[in-house]
Formats: structure tokens, sequence, C-alpha cells
């Protein structure tokens, strides 16, 4: 079975093969949706693409993780989404399950 975003939470980094957008939700994951170094990384991640969707619509969940609400707004606009779940864990599996399907292709 191939690592993928959910069975490698217990690793000490992101698959190799896992595409940018992935591996910013999967340190955020492994931050347990807080601020601290693991936010870090994934911020630094989804500045390095600003202006790609995927990459957008990560970031706008990491300034929601720091309720920076107005920032998070604007990054949604810039990824043309909206949030669509209630909390921060469930956005984040929504990212998650769609980003997967994205680059598994």
């Amino acid at each position: 079975m191939t690592a993928d975003i959910f069975s490698s939470a217990d690793w000490s980094a992101p698959p190799k093969d896992m595409g940018m957008p992935l591996q910013a939700l999967w340190w955020i994951r492994k931050g347990n949706f807080r601020i601290g170094p693991e936010w870090e990384e994934a911020h630094r991640i989804v500045q390095t693409m600003e202006g790609v969707p995927a990459f957008d619509w990560v970031h706008a969940l990491l300034h929601w993780i720091e309720a920076d609400m107005g920032n998070a707004d604007y990054w949604y606009r810039q990824a043309g989404k909206k949030r669509s779940a209630p909390s921060v864990a469930k956005e984040w599996e929504h990212m998650a399950l769609a980003l997967s399907e994205t680059t598994r292709n």
C-alpha cells in the first residue's frame, strides 16, 4: 500500500512523492491543527506558490487555525473556494480528500 496523507501521520516527515499542497496539509495535521513549528513549515510551503489555487486554499486553512478569519477569507477568495466544514479538522479532511484526488492522476 502506498503511503498517503491519511496513513503517514506518524512519520517524521511527509512522503517525498506527496504533492506540496498535501505536504502542507500533512504538517498541519502533524501539528494537531495548532500554531507551532509544523504550522510554520506548512506556511512556508504555501507561501512558495502563492497564486496557485491549491496552495492558496491550504493557506486559508492556516489562517483559520490562527483565528485570523479576515486573512483566511482572503485566501479562500484567492483559491476560488469557500469554507465547507464547521471546524478546522473537518475542513482539513475535506481538503485532504479533494487534493488527494487531484494529485493521484
